[in-house]
């Protein structure tokens, strides 16, 4: 048996030995390809894979003086104080209402957007227009937040100036909670909707073109070539990014939520990254900022891995 045991072990090892030689071999093969890809390796070493230490400050007292590894265990009692705060169910209410407001009136505008671009045969013009919308998401949510206030504001915002010279009474947009959730998201399609095109019309370029002259002879019109050829030929890059965007379920948003956000709409503008800065950041309770974070994480995995499961079984490629 020790024999038989000695023989098996030699030929394991002899497998690893060819395995860890052929990938050796591979490496040495492709390595300008590797030393490519090694800035994107080392960023998401240093800034994805090193800060993930940090998820045990979720499960401690942390104190900084005892670090991350000297601070005392407290298992998930900060889990149990965050489900048990007032504010919780209206943080959950107010992420889960503006990310699906994102996700079923924001995601499918860049998809629109492109379509349209792509179908204008005017070069100069749609240049143009790419550039107009492409435009605002390189402002930064400060002077959104800005224009925005300019716009809407009681006393200087051009819109009630409009209202009142038509007769018409003021509207407190900026502290109304009714109109927060729009603004949000009429902020974010203003903003990233013109930048959120460019994958989809480098994708739209890779259609092969040999498919809208067969359905222009067969008298297909517009409407039913870009029904029948372009939406087909983009939903293998729609369902990635649409589960790209499931696994980040949760990120509404931060900087834009935060600028935005006044005691007036606390309670439908309080979401789980506000809190963990307010908690966590203003208040020193680092912990509680990191087990928010870590719940955070949780929600967009369950996500991720569910959308790309069913994805898979519905017969479309997922990203794993």
């Amino acid at each position: 048996m020790n024999e038989i045991t000695g023989v098996k072990n030699k030929n394991q090892n002899a497998v690893s030995s060819q395995k860890a030689k052929k990938t050796w071999a591979a490496v040495k093969q492709h390595k300008f390809l590797y030393l490519l890809a090694a800035p994107a390796l080392i960023y998401f070493a240093i800034f994805k894979f090193g800060p993930m230490w940090g998820l045990l400050m979720a499960f401690k007292d942390y104190s900084p003086y005892k670090g991350i590894f000297g601070s005392p265990w407290i298992g998930v009692k900060l889990f149990q104080d965050l489900f048990k705060d007032p504010f919780f169910f209206y943080m959950l209410r107010n992420t889960v209402a503006i990310a699906m407001l994102k996700l079923f009136f924001y995601f499918p505008v860049p998809i629109f957007l492109a379509i349209m671009l792509n179908e204008v045969r005017h070069n100069t013009y749609r240049k143009l227009v790419q550039t107009v919308v492409y435009f605002p998401h390189f402002l930064s949510w400060v002077i959104t937040a800005s224009l925005t206030v300019f716009a809407l504001s009681a006393n200087m915002g051009f819109v009630n100036k409009i209202l009142a010279s038509m007769g018409k009474e003021q509207i407190l947009f900026l502290v109304d909670p009714n109109y927060f959730w729009p603004i949000v998201l009429i902020q974010s399609i203003w903003k990233e909707a013109g930048w959120g095109t460019i994958i989809f019309m480098a994708a739209l370029v890779s259609i092969d073109l040999q498919l809208y002259e067969a359905a222009l002879i067969d008298g297909a019109t517009r409407l039913q070539r870009i029904w029948h050829v372009t939406l087909p030929g983009l939903l293998p890059t729609i369902v990635v990014l649409l589960i790209l965007r499931l696994g980040q379920i949760f990120d509404v948003g931060f900087e834009q939520i935060l600028l935005m956000q006044n005691s007036l709409v606390r309670d439908v503008s309080e979401i789980f990254d506000t809190y963990s800065y307010s908690q966590g950041i203003l208040q020193g309770q680092y912990s509680l900022g990191a087990a928010v974070g870590f719940f955070k994480s949780c929600i967009g995995l369950i996500f991720l891995t569910t959308s790309n499961y069913l994805v898979k079984k519905s017969g479309n490629e997922g990203i794993f």
